[in-house]
């Protein structure tokens, strides 16, 4: 099967010591399932190759004349046909499903969503549900969700007594997070689940334990010859001291059963390295002392197995940002964009081979650190459960992970499962994207006194956005505008050392790099020299900074000619951003934008790369395409989310946007969500777009389609109104739009306010 790596373009091998070439996207024209590998029919051994390849040919043009679409496959079709004999269900009447507890760093609305797919799937299969999370403002604590909802605190003592009261025969642990997995850890333990004869559903304890136990985990993969960094797992000071003096310093310290890399961090000496040991220690029993890897690459794979061994790797992710920051506090684009088919198929086997011994049954993420100019690689860690990089990777893909798992829990097998999402593969189908997703984290390290703004293996962020594009340099720009409104796209700030500042990663650690190479003439070699950002990422950027150049050389509005702005949108500048670089204003660019013709066309996140039509209801908008994958004949109501997780705005505005959209598909009614948050609920389209108003003006014109303005005759629901509030409602004060529902009022700043009103006044 060719790789998502390939098909998305990848620099060859013999590139990889240089300056990458981008290659453009291919679409695949094979496919495979991992498993369940079917026999090929035999050929006549007296046919040449070339009547072969005519034959083939000739039914291929016989079966598609002319550029007719090819029908997409139907997976009920297969599965009805008998080919796949469902194995035996496991047999419970009542789940007990286990949430993440109070959002906190690391352990935020990823395990919201997860835990509400399953309580989906317990609810398709006519399963009786009980939830147990005490955070009242996540969506899967709806009582339309779960058939019982407890709000006690997730601690062994809390959940004997649900059990005795409810009695349920089987328990979900992989969809609440670190504080699910600890809590089955403990439970085994005290011998609960036998006490009870409650049946862990899904990956065993035993395996949970493996993955999390650093010393276990070591020996488990040394079983198999997979390689991990050299470590030694200790559990007091005096032999932390000693580990390291065997091992050579740098170190890095990780702390078993930790919570997004709480307790971890690097240590250059012994002073370094007792500091960082007593602090982990307080923390966890367990501390693992293992050589420093710091500036490899840093990529993952999500991997799903079912109980028959059937096992795909759903996504592959690769940081930005090299080994030695937290993949939750790194910018992550998937699919990996500078990996080898070699390596990229080198690490997909190993994932594999990693899942099916540890036993694995149900959603798995591993994580490597490969070395930058080989084939060499250490595994990092394995997280045998539902992880944070989960919801990204079933929104970037299309295939519904924590939906899957849960099935697989109760004995469903891949083959059997058709994809809920796309509607045309089964669940055993790897994905195959032709775009580029770029997430990136956002801070609020500013809204405290004295804090310490280096980001290194212990997670600081409080939410993040995703972007998608056809080309990096798109997403990435998009990215980088939703995550806040004051940026504009790849951009710089200053800094009293720059070259301090991208040697020593902080939040702001994308800026620096902006600072570098958009103002201070900085070379590619030069900034890869002080991060280690790998080359082809930084050439990337590189075009950004040519394109502000050529903008800026042309200096005026007049001199802006329709290759100049088409080249400009597809690289993900916004009109603003031109403006700027022209010195003109946003407006004008608009128009000028408007008058060669130049719109964002509508593409849904195609899950089979363009191969087979692919029915899904994510939407993005890219300059990089010529049709729309959708038309816009039915009305419906846009609901606007909140936007990036933050301090003061979080999961209980994506509870308002997903309760107005069910209330509203109870009515009847076509719903249209627009969110950047890749953790959101479900609506009947999820347009996955950048928070501002201008571009929801846009996407409500291209619904209506029906009137000059732009967000007239069209209703919205404003669950999160902080930004857009009075904007609005100087619209609605003059006949331009009618607000549905108001579910939560936040005061914006007065700054904020006039910004958004002139906006919206010049639209209508």
């Amino acid at each position: 099967m060719l790789s998502t790596v390939y098909k998305a373009g990848r620099a060859p091998a013999l590139l990889r010591h240089g300056r990458r070439v981008a290659v453009a996207p291919q679409t695949a024209q094979l496919r495979s399932l991992t498993s369940g590998v079917q026999s090929l029919p035999v050929r006549q051994p007296t046919e040449s190759p070339i009547a072969r390849l005519q034959k083939r040919f000739l039914s291929v043009s016989a079966a598609r004349p002319g550029n007719a679409a090819q029908c997409a496959p139907n997976p009920y079709a297969y599965l009805d046909s008998g080919v796949i004999k469902p194995k035996e269900f496991v047999d419970v009447k009542k789940v007990l499903v286990i949430g993440s507890g109070g959002l906190a760093i690391g352990q935020a609305g990823e395990f919201d969503y997860s835990g509400s797919q399953a309580l989906k799937a317990l609810k398709e299969a006519g399963v009786s549900s009980v939830l147990m999370n005490p955070n009242i403002a996540t969506i899967q604590t709806n009582h339309s969700l779960a058939d019982e909802v407890y709000y006690l605190p997730i601690t062994p003592e809390y959940v004997e007594y649900v059990i005795q009261k409810e009695r349920p025969d089987g328990i979900f642990l992989s969809f609440g997070g670190q504080t699910a997995l600890n809590l089955g850890v403990q439970m085994e333990k005290l011998g609960m689940f036998e006490k009870y004869g409650v049946r862990v559903l899904g990956t065993s304890v035993r395996t949970l334990e493996l993955s999390e136990d650093r010393d276990l985990f070591a020996k488990a993969l040394e079983e198999i010859n997979i390689p991990i960094a050299k470590s030694i797992a200790v559990n007091t000071l005096d032999d932390a001291l000693e580990a390291a003096r065997n091992i050579g310093y740098p170190i890095i310290v990780r702390a078993a059963y930790a919570l997004g890399g709480l307790g971890s961090g690097f240590a250059n000496n012994e002073e370094e390295l007792r500091n960082m040991a007593a602090r982990s220690l307080t923390l966890s029993p367990q501390i693992l002392v293992e050589k420093s890897l710091k500036g490899w690459k840093e990529v993952e794979y999500e991997v799903v197995r079912d109980a028959n061994n059937n096992c795909i790797t759903v996504c592959n992710m690769e940081n930005f940002d090299p080994l030695g920051i937290h993949t939750g506090d790194s910018i992550v684009v998937a699919p990996s964009q500078t990996l080898s088919d070699e390596e990229y198929h080198m690490l997909r086997s190993a994932a594999i081979k990693i899942v099916r011994h540890l036993g694995v049954v149900g959603e798995c993420n591993v994580q490597y650190a490969l070395q930058p100019d080989g084939l060499d690689y250490r595994v990092i860690e394995v997280n045998a459960r539902l992880s944070r990089s989960s919801a990204l990777a079933s929104k970037a893909t299309g295939y519904p992970l924590a939906y899957t798992a849960a099935k697989i829990g109760l004995g469903h097998t891949l083959p059997e499962l058709p994809n809920a999402v796309t509607k045309t593969t089964t669940a055993n189908f790897e994905p195959s994207l032709d775009y580029i997703v770029t997430k990136i984290p956002r801070w609020d390290l500013s809204k405290f006194q004295h804090v310490k703004r280096d980001i290194g293996s212990a997670m600081k962020s409080v939410g993040e956005v995703m972007a998608i594009g056809r080309t990096f340099e798109e997403s990435f720009q998009k990215a980088i505008r939703q995550v806040d409104p004051n940026f504009v796209g790849f951009q710089g700030a200053k800094f009293e050392d720059l070259d301090f500042e991208l040697q020593n990663p902080t939040d702001r650690r994308w800026l620096a790099v902006g600072q570098a190479m958009l103002h201070e003439n900085y070379t590619v070699d030069r900034v890869h020299e002080l991060t280690k950002i790998d080359k082809w990422f930084l050439h990337k950027l590189q075009n950004i900074v040519d394109c502000t150049k050529e903008l800026q050389q042309i200096g005026s509005l007049q001199g802006l000619k329709k290759e100049n702005v088409l080249k400009a949108k597809k690289m993900g500048f916004s009109d603003k951003q031109i403006a700027h670089a022209v010195n003109s204003t946003e407006d004008e660019v608009r128009a000028r934008r408007l008058e060669f013709g130049i719109r964002p066309w509508v593409k849904k996140i195609d899950t089979l790369a363009a191969e087979f039509p692919a029915d899904t209801n994510y939407l993005y908008t890219t300059y990089n395409a010529s049709t729309h994958d959708i038309n816009f004949e039915d009305k419906g109501t846009v609901i606007l989310g909140s936007g990036v997780y933050r301090i003061g705005s979080s999961v209980e505005f994506d509870w308002c946007a997903v309760s107005a959209t069910r209330a509203l598909k109870a009515m009847g009614e076509k719903t249209v969500m627009i969110n950047s948050n890749l953790q959101s609920g479900p609506s009947s389209l999820l347009w996955l777009s950048t928070p501002s108003l201008r571009a929801r003006a846009w996407l409500c014109r291209t619904v209506s389609r029906t009137c000059a303005c732009p967000i007239s005759c069209l209703c919205l629901v404003l669950p999160d109104l902080s930004r857009q509030q009075r904007a609005l409602e100087v619209a609605a004060a003059r006949g331009r739009l009618r607000i549905l529902r108001t579910a939560a009022f936040v005061n914006p700043a007065p700054e904020m306010c006039l910004e958004w009103r002139q906006d919206l006044v010049h639209i209508c």
